[in-house]
């Protein structure tokens, strides 16, 4: 016996980037807080449209480099001062000159390690599956059209409403989607 399926959301349809782009402004202006937008190409000036801010990544990064530039000094101080040391021609057991290139080193694996993990992790991926696949139409997405998805998720969803509201923003087709579709039985 198979579950009713849930409505993820209305996905609206746009031909061209300007159309999207003001449609954006209007669900934003509306208050809805759950809902994207696909578009083929990057368009200038649609995160302020969407009222998006600055990515968080770059402050991961930053922490993930000054980890690595800690740990790299810290690993080369133990080295030399305990685990191993060596007086050689009376030099010191720990210079900060002799440590740069393997904490400039570990600072750019660990900051780079933490963009990966952060990108992933802030994007709520691996996502192995999403419901705007099943529809057909969404496949244009990444050639010539343009997508405003509002989930049901979000505080002011309501079906109809959604609806109506989509299809008063001049978009070529409104269609729902849906979390379980004609192939998961």
């Amino acid at each position: 016996m198979n579950a009713a399926p849930v409505l993820h959301g209305w996905l609206a349809e746009f031909a061209t980037a300007d159309q999207v782009q003001a449609a954006a402004g209007r669900v934003r202006q509306a208050g809805y807080t759950r809902w994207d937008v696909f578009a083929p190409w990057p368009i200038r000036g649609l995160d302020d449209a969407m009222g998006l801010r600055r990515s968080p990544v770059g402050w991961f990064v930053f922490a993930g480099g000054a980890l690595g530039l800690a740990a790299g000094m810290a690993m080369v101080w133990f080295m030399n001062q305990h685990d191993y040391p060596l007086a050689v021609g009376g030099k010191p057991m720990f210079s900060t000159w002799f440590a740069l290139p393997i904490a400039f080193e570990l600072a750019i694996l660990f900051g780079a390690m933490a963009a990966v993990l952060a990108m992933l992790a802030l994007n709520r991926l691996p996502r192995w599956h999403h419901p705007l696949l099943q529809t057909p139409r969404f496949a244009r997405a990444t050639d010539d059209r343009f997508f405003l998805v509002i989930e049901s998720a979000d505080p002011q969803f309501a079906a109809d409403r959604t609806r109506q509201f989509l299809e008063s923003l001049e978009c070529v087709h409104v269609e729902a989607v849906w979390e379980e579709g004609p192939c998961d039985t």
